[in-house]
């Protein structure tokens, strides 16, 4: 005769931790979505200008911060 199983004590399932955008419209750098986007994009142009040459990513990056961030201040002044 087959013997009868015990009920095993389940284990507590692992919570899934989901990462969401601080609710005041910045990421976690300071940027503002919107301005991040803006230099990604920016930076990838860039990246396409120099031939899609890898290891000048973070020289991408401060360029277009750079520009971006100027554009954005000479349009608030004229505002």
């Amino acid at each position: 005769m087959a013997k009868a199983k015990t009920p095993r004590a389940s284990k507590p399932k692992a919570e899934k931790k989901v990462l969401q955008m601080p609710g005041n419209g910045t990421t976690g750098n300071g940027f503002s979505a919107d301005l991040e986007s803006e230099i990604r994009l920016r930076a990838y142009e860039l990246y396409e200008q120099r031939g899609r040459i890898s290891g000048t990513e973070e020289q991408d990056w401060l360029d277009a911060e750079r520009e971006v961030r100027a554009r954005h201040a000479q349009q608030t002044q004229t505002a």
